[in-house]
């Protein structure tokens, strides 16, 4: 970065940080304002119209999200608004989106939002169906290893790294890791049974960590996948960092068996309660060697998680994603490198952390090489996988597709047993994409533009045919 970016830099950054102090005595006041700073200074269209949207929804001050900001904001530690929403805002989208453009313009590669990293997967807990069980559990990368990747992705315009495994807290190195590029946002997805008072109290200081705890519902639905106890130290762990004033979400995993819970009012006003901000749904994939597609929501679940998510998001005050359910929203699939891949623990460059499959390995190459390979080419070449972006995924919704890219550019499993998503559950996965299709299919077709749109056209098609 030149010195006139490097001073372009630094002057949005010490203005977001004196504005931010200045909402947070009077966010109800000055959030709009903040908005409508962000609408001029966007870089592109697509993040001006993203600012105003937000701005018009922080206009209606009984809007549940204006509430969670709100409260957010005056309850967050200063470390935490001032490191983590200035990296974010300023770093990740504004600066970085033109970072991000002008590295691919000169590159001649599209360089994604985010990396993941998982740097481990050692893990204190077994929890089942887990695919970080899969892999061998040697330590993983090393630190001058993470270092570099971070190092390299700052250098494409990339603020945003997410840490996986594994347990990441299990690495205390890693602390240092967060320390030394201060100028990035790490979102890290952990069990949340190693945060204690002092671990939360690092994370406060350092201000640009946002854990994600897992947890598959109350008491009964968490300790049966995950461990007799592991709740209460959840729970503890939500505790310890809402105390000290830190930003954290809920991560769950949605399965045939907790749907009901994790979908009720009253589990996600429990996680409100205990101070979680924002929360991902991911839907559970069968990956690995004794995967058990049984454990797969129903395609009717996995409809009624995504109503249900919508109706969190107009009456409850926290933020809500849902990986798969979301697909409209960003178009499809943002794997391979499109918004986001994997770097596993032994260094294989992966689509995404369900995908395991790589060509190439981060300690003989760069990002930039693993961005360039084939096998993130041919997936991009094929994105987005489906015309209804409620069917986004190359593995439960369109599993052809994985088949045809492992064949053509000779990807190899990255652990015993990965190839069993191209081998022995080939058929279940056809099933299933084909079952979910049937209810996902009328459900694009009437409640989304881009559907609604599709299914005119080609209504309008078959009149010309004289059908």
């Amino acid at each position: 970065m030149g010195p006139y970016n490097l001073m372009k830099k630094y002057l949005a950054t010490q203005i977001m940080e004196q504005m931010l102090n200045l909402i947070a005595h009077n966010p109800e006041r000055n959030l709009v304002t903040l908005f409508r700073l962000g609408e001029k200074i966007a870089f592109t269209d697509s993040y001006r119209k993203q600012a105003a949207a937000i701005r018009k929804v922080l206009e209606n001050p009984s809007h549940p999200t204006t509430q969670m900001v709100v409260k957010a904001l005056r309850e967050m530690h200063p470390n935490c608004r001032n490191k983590g929403i200035v990296n974010f805002f300023i770093n990740a989208l504004l600066l970085g989106q033109k970072e991000r453009m002008d590295f691919q313009t000169r590159e001649n590669v599209h360089v994604p939002f985010l990396v993941v990293i998982s740097p481990t997967m050692r893990c204190n807990l077994r929890c089942i169906g887990c695919y970080a069980g899969n892999y061998e559990k040697q330590e993983g990368l090393d630190f001058a290893t993470i270092d570099r990747i971070v190092t390299e992705a700052k250098s494409m315009g990339i603020h945003f790294i997410t840490i996986s495994g594994g347990e990441p807290f299990i690495r205390e190195d890693l602390f240092d890791i967060y320390k030394k590029h201060d100028d990035v946002v790490f979102m890290i997805y952990t069990n949340g049974t190693l945060i204690d008072k002092s671990v939360a109290r690092k994370i406060v200081e350092l201000g640009n960590v946002t854990p994600a705890i897992s947890v598959e519902g109350f008491e009964a639905e968490t300790d049966a996948r995950r461990g007799k106890g592991v709740f209460a130290r959840i729970m503890e762990a939500m505790d310890n960092l809402r105390s000290e004033g830190a930003v954290f979400a809920f991560s769950v995993t949605a399965t045939r068996n907790n749907i009901d819970t994790i979908t009720s009012d009253e589990f996600m006003d429990m996680l409100i309660s205990k101070g979680a901000i924002y929360g991902w749904y991911f839907t559970f994939v069968p990956v690995g060697k004794d995967a058990d597609p049984e454990l797969m929501p129903t395609p009717e679940q996995r409809n009624r998680l995504r109503e249900r998510v919508n109706y969190f998001r107009t009456h409850k005050p926290v933020f809500v994603a849902d990986f798969w359910n979301d697909g409209p929203f960003v178009g499809g699939c943002i794997a391979g490198g499109r918004s986001y891949l994997h770097i596993n623990s032994n260094g294989d460059i992966e689509p995404c952390v369900f995908t395991h499959f790589a060509v190439d390995n981060i300690k003989d190459k760069t990002l930039l090489d693993a961005l360039r390979s084939p096998f993130f080419a041919a997936i991009q070449r094929r994105q987005p996988f489906n015309k209804n972006h409620l069917r986004p995924c190359m593995i439960i919704d369109n599993p052809h597709i994985l088949r045809e890219v492992v064949r053509e550019t000779g990807a190899h499993p990255t652990h015993d047993g990965a190839e069993t998503v191209i081998t022995n559950l080939a058929d279940a996965l056809d099933s299933y994409a084909e079952s979910y299709g049937r209810v996902a299919d009328p459900v694009w077709a009437t409640e989304y533009p881009e559907g609604r749109e599709q299914a005119r056209a080609a209504q309008q098609l078959e009149v010309s045919a004289g059908k």
